[in-house]
């Protein structure tokens, strides 16, 4: 039986991965579950699978928490610190679901345990990847790709032999408004960004997919994860979303990873891995499908791939300040507080306010990511007033 801790429990990822966890009962144990503030549902979620703990990160939901679970036998703990320590339990598997940069630290102290390690959320790769692939080979922690793109990668490229490999092709739908011309974009509403046209996601990352900033934060943890040099990574559109990624080899052959749009699937490769599990997908119908399209993304209506690239050869703090502007400049447009185009614009003028040396621990990137944050909010206010 393999004991699992998931970090983020009621988001998206979070509660496809307790889909697929409750229905082999007897294949995992639930050691920890987290949550920010939503009490009720990470409260069900731990009575449902017996975890031995159920932490939610706001302190004055506490009480509330303990209250749900009376009688339970479940844990409850509250706070920062005891995210951190949810996370330094030692599962065999844990899953790093938490949006933002509040999840690096409960990432690293699950990297310390040598377990495997799931990467839902990009940030810690983005911003803090040298500091995160440095604990893992100390540690001797497994890390696994859950994002669909990488997980597509994941499956198909030959680490034995790396030099074998041409490029790395990242697939994109393009999101809500690979249609729409700027001024289009210009007017575009928070529900019509959140309304991503094939995948069902958590606010934040559909608005990534939106602006392309997504795809963007997607190419830095590529050049991360797999050896391949950062201009050998390329992005296109397809606009099925059937083909999560694909992998050139030099002899010209390419590998391709085909699945539903659903986080189940690259979960659930994740969960059993090396081994396979059953999902509830059914098997894709290409006859239905019918065809499988591809285009160039365009750069200048989505200028959040041209950002992203820059900062990943630029190297140092540039990922990472990419990284915090952005979440600002997303949490106000979903505030209704700044326009869409907005969003990539503050992300641009953030960096070229800010270049400090790079940092080489996790302290070093929490402080760069809160000056940088710090900045991003000086130019909301800008555009609010």
């Amino acid at each position: 039986m393999r004991t699992v801790t998931i970090l983020g429990a009621t988001g998206s990822i979070g509660t496809s991965t307790l889909d697929l966890v409750e229905r082999e009962p007897d294949r995992f144990r639930v050691r920890a579950l987290t949550a920010n503030t939503d009490v009720a549902g990470l409260a069900a979620a731990a009575i449902r699978t017996h975890a031995e703990r159920a932490v939610i990160a706001d302190e004055a939901c506490f009480d509330a928490l303990r209250a749900a679970l009376l009688g339970s036998g479940v844990e409850a703990a509250a706070g920062r610190e005891a995210i951190i320590d949810a996370a330094a339990t030692g599962a065999d598997w844990t899953m790093a679901a938490i949006v933002g940069c509040a999840g690096l630290e409960p990432v690293m102290a699950a990297i310390a345990t040598g377990g495997v390690v799931v990467l839902a959320n990009k940030e810690p790769l983005v911003s803090a990847g040298e500091v995160i692939l440095a604990a893992a080979r100390e540690s001797g922690a497994t890390l696994l790709p859950a994002d669909s793109e990488h997980n597509a990668i994941f499956q198909c490229f030959d680490f034995a032999r790396p030099e074998g490999v041409r490029r790395i092709i990242l697939t994109a739908s393009g999101g809500p408004f690979r249609d729409y011309t700027i001024e289009q974009m210009r007017g575009v509403t928070r529900e019509q960004a959140v309304a991503h046209p094939n995948w069902a996601m958590g606010a934040k990352i559909s608005i990534d997919s939106a602006t392309m900033m997504n795809k963007g934060l997607e190419l830095i943890e590529a050049a991360r994860l797999f050896p391949v040099p950062a201009d050998r990574i390329e992005i296109v559109l397809h606009r099925q979303s059937v083909i999560h990624s694909m992998v050139d080899y030099v002899d010209g052959s390419m590998l391709a990873q085909l699945g539903p749009s659903d986080m189940r699937v690259p979960i659930a490769h994740t969960l059993a891995w090396p081994a396979r599990m059953t999902t509830p997908m059914a098997p894709l119908d290409l006859v239905a499908i019918g065809k499988l399209e591809f285009e160039a993304p365009d750069p200048v209506r989505f200028p959040a791939l041209r950002l992203a690239r820059e900062a990943l050869q630029a190297g140092g703090a540039r990922p990472a300040i990419l990284n915090a502007a952005n979440e600002i400049a997303v949490e106000a447009f979903l505030q209704r507080r700044i326009g869409f185009l907005e969003i990539a614009a503050i992300v641009d003028d953030t960096l070229a306010r800010y270049d400090p040396a790079a940092p080489t621990d996790l302290a070093a990137v929490l402080a760069v990511d809160s000056e940088a944050r710090a900045l991003a909010i000086e130019r909301v206010e800008d555009c609010v007033a």
